[in-house]
């Protein structure tokens, strides 16, 4: 078998998530269709985060095993094509061949993720399912200040779903950045994983703080409560995007690599 590392990019909103179900098309069955497509392998793939419905991706990382050798620009190109032929919103943005040791999932170091805010009187057009519309002025200092509460090594059980199936509330969180550009406000978060909902239950706790509602303090003492209910409200899938994996310059075995104690057991459905 011969294993190949790609970069797909694609637009959430057609699709009910990153994982195959039977309840709709979904960006992993998408991609292996197009696999049997143009190779005529039926493969499971596998990605390095699995994002929800409406969740979009400008980096998302997959490995997929195919017996036959390919050139990876050809597969690249035949990829592509096929995904256009089936009106998919789905792009491989590049492939490469990989170590038969290399695992999208579980050699990752780290996954970066961006949630991206519009913060205007008028509605969105242009940017209409591609960010989180909020008609109200928002202070994105006082958000970046109430999100440092939140780095480092913590239980984030107020912060994940209630149908988070991950064996551990306690996650790493590496960065939680807030930064302004006109009217876009983005929150950048850095993790080796991430829990249900994590960075969704975030960007919509940290709009509070945006508000005045909430203070760093009472953003520390959600994250303190342990308590789903201590939470903000959960942010609109529209405006996440899963940008970036980090990987090892070189991978010797498959087991998962762990980096301050975190095991990548989580959903990563963000």
């Amino acid at each position: 078998m011969h294993r190949y590392r790609m970069i797909v990019e694609y637009d959430g909103g057609p699709y009910v998530g990153w994982q195959r179900q039977e309840n709709g098309p979904s960006v992993q069955g998408a991609i292996e269709k197009a696999i049997l497509s143009a190779s005529g392998e039926t493969v499971s793939i596998r990605g390095a985060g699995r994002t929800d419905s409406g969740v979009h991706a400008t980096g998302q990382v997959i490995h997929a095993d195919l017996a036959r050798e390919w050139l990876p620009f050809k597969l690249q190109n035949a990829l592509n094509a096929h995904l256009k032929l089936a009106g998919e919103r789905v792009a491989i943005i590049s492939v490469e061949a990989a170590s038969e040791f290399f695992d999208a999932r579980f050699s990752a170091l780290r996954r970066h993720y961006l949630y991206r805010i519009i913060s205007r009187r008028a509605p969105l057009a242009l940017e209409a399912g591609k960010a989180w519309w909020v008609p109200k002025p928002l202070d994105h200092e006082a958000m970046h200040a109430a999100a440092q509460a939140l780095v480092g090594k913590h239980d984030f059980s107020t912060f994940r779903s209630a149908h988070c199936q991950a064996n551990s509330p306690i996650r790493t969180l590496d960065r939680l950045d807030v930064t302004r550009n006109g009217e876009l406000i983005e929150i950048r978060a850095t993790a080796q994983s991430f829990l249900h909902n994590q960075i969704r239950s975030f960007a919509g706790t940290l709009k509070l703080a945006g508000e005045g509602k909430w203070t760093p303090n009472d953003v520390r003492a959600a994250l303190d409560a342990r308590d789903r209910k201590a939470c903000g409200p959960v942010a609109p899938p529209d405006g996440l995007y899963f940008m970036q994996v980090d990987y090892p310059a070189v991978i010797t075995d498959r087991r998962p690599l762990l980096v301050g104690g975190d095991s990548d057991d989580g959903d990563d459905l963000s």
